[in-house]
């Protein structure tokens, strides 16, 4: 890991305790140690953990007496999983345990700042794309976790799937997981989002997709307010190249917060009559709304010549071509109900045709594939 150039580092906590970190920060000689009551700004402060006081109150201690929030690497020689706990939620950059090996600290203290500065500077920046239907039972869900499933094992990209249909959303389940934590825990947190905590609260795939499942609970839904959604995604996208939203069948606060974050929407339709009317209005909101018609793509999801309507009739009701198409495929409900992801099948005309999907909307290269993973057999739903 390269050293991070002019970088200064202070070290707090009772005088007595400072001695040996200060020398173990000094011996690197890598940084600058500098001391804050002499009116020098530190990029990292280095916090001495006193096991006799409560770390709440040195670390208010701290921050009342700096100008300009700085990243905190706290350094304990009585780990805890409170301790831990608490870390995450105060926003402790890292923590480092008691005596820490020189690697360690330099490691801790440059990963610190490097996270900051580019926090700061607006570095990282992902592409949103969400999946949006204006009506319930579309194959919504199942697009966006085939989406992000293909993006994650065959473009090898840091992909993360925000489950945002807040009172019933089911990707968790369509990938075989069961959640710890979902959202509605990830808000519940006094500390403001970051990426630590974000990876914190999601689950990971055996695809190396990363998941932020809904609320277990429906009534839950109402906790998770435009403000949340919109702090959310703006740190999943500093910290993943691909973030791909689930949503829920209308237009509300989440649905607005994320829309203002979106780079590509994609609105799926299905060929039958209520599908498409639902579609005409959701067009007009859009429209009313000023969102981007050249971030708008629309999906014909389920399509079949035996159906009755087909791929002209839908463009003509809609008045708008339709960008991509979704063939009718057995292979997709098998697929859902064995919590595997139909796009890393190899039999069907659902898995290319969503694969060229994935490719225009994450703009990636998905010509090589990783192993798909093993049938997962679910025993619950997930949800209380």
């Amino acid at each position: 890991m390269a050293t991070e150039l002019n970088l200064r580092v202070a070290v707090d906590g009772r005088r007595e305790t400072l001695a040996a970190v200060e020398a173990d920060i000094a011996a690197l000689d890598a940084f600058e140690l500098v001391d804050q009551n002499d009116g020098v700004d530190a990029d990292v402060l280095v916090l001495v953990h006193d096991p006799d006081s409560a770390p709440r109150e040195q670390l208010a201690q701290v921050r009342e007496h700096s100008d300009v929030p700085i990243p905190v690497v706290l350094a304990t020689s009585s780990p805890s999983g409170e301790l831990m706990r608490w870390a995450l939620d105060a926003g402790i950059a890292d923590v480092v345990t008691l005596p820490a090996a020189p690697e360690t600290l330099l490691f801790a203290i440059e990963k610190a700042a490097r996270t900051a500065r580019e926090q700061a500077n607006g570095l990282g920046h992902g592409r949103v794309i969400t999946v949006f239907s204006p009506k319930g039972g579309s194959g919504k869900s199942v697009v966006a976790t085939n989406l992000a499933a293909a993006v994650a094992s065959k473009g090898r990209r840091r992909t993360l799937l925000v489950d945002l249909d807040l009172q019933f959303g089911d990707s968790a389940i369509m990938l075989g997981l069961q959640p710890r934590s979902t959202v509605r825990e990830l808000i519940g947190t006094p500390a403001d989002i970051d990426a630590e905590k974000l990876e914190v609260y999601t689950e990971q795939h055996s695809t190396g997709l990363r998941v932020l499942p809904a609320p277990m609970n429906p009534e839950d839904a109402e906790l998770v307010g435009e403000e949340a959604v919109r702090g959310i995604l703006k740190v999943a996208r500093q910290v993943h190249d691909i973030v791909v939203v689930d949503t829920a069948p209308f237009f509300y606060g989440p649905m607005l917060a994320t829309l203002d974050l979106t780079d590509r929407l994609l609105v799926l339709c299905n060929p039958d009559v209520p599908t498409l009317k639902n579609v005409r209005l959701a067009l007009k909101t859009l429209e009313l709304l000023s969102f981007p018609e050249d971030k708008l793509s629309i999906v014909l999801n389920r399509a079949s010549t035996s159906i009755g309507l087909e791929r002209g009739d839908v463009e003509a009701a809609l008045d708008r071509p339709v960008d991509f198409v979704l063939p009718l495929d057995p292979a997709v409900p098998l697929a859902v109900n064995q919590a595997t992801p139909a796009v890393l099948g190899k039999t069907g005309p659902f898995a290319p045709a969503m694969l060229e999907l994935a490719r225009s909307a994450a703009g990636l290269d998905l010509s090589h594939a990783r192993p798909a993973p093993r049938t997962a057999r679910i025993f619950s739903l997930g949800r209380s």
